[in-house]
């Protein structure tokens, strides 16, 4: 059975950092590409970094260059390093496959708040 669980998500000044974790249950990470999205108030959920077994990764535009994603395979881990957030940054922020739809489980998600 998929478990995700989100964490390390708050409240930071613009131009800080966060680093966020998924702990995933662990067939589910070890079969998976794994990937971060994020959904902002009233907005679509958006894909923001996924990484693939072979520990090849990507981002969006909107986070290249100040995001970093990662995994600890003998965790069952991701994580997601944050910098020079912007306010723009500001979502409730999920793990999950990459390619996860909106029917699939999802798990609680982190709440990701930047202030100016």
């Amino acid at each position: 059975q998929v478990h995700l669980v989100e964490s390390g998500g708050g409240l930071v000044q613009a131009g800080g950092s966060l680093r966020l974790s998924c702990a995933a249950s662990r067939n589910f990470f070890r079969f998976n590409n794994m990937a971060w999205y994020r959904q902002a108030p009233g907005k679509q959920r958006d894909l923001v970094a996924w990484i693939t077994s072979g520990d090849m990764t990507n981002y969006a535009d909107s986070v290249k260059g100040r995001f970093i994603i990662s995994r600890d395979v003998a965790k069952n881990t991701l994580y997601l390093q944050m910098n020079s957030l912007k306010t723009e940054d500001t979502a409730v922020y999920y793990c999950n496959r990459l390619g996860a739809t909106m029917k699939e489980y999802w798990g609680q998600g982190t709440q990701v708040t930047v202030s100016s």
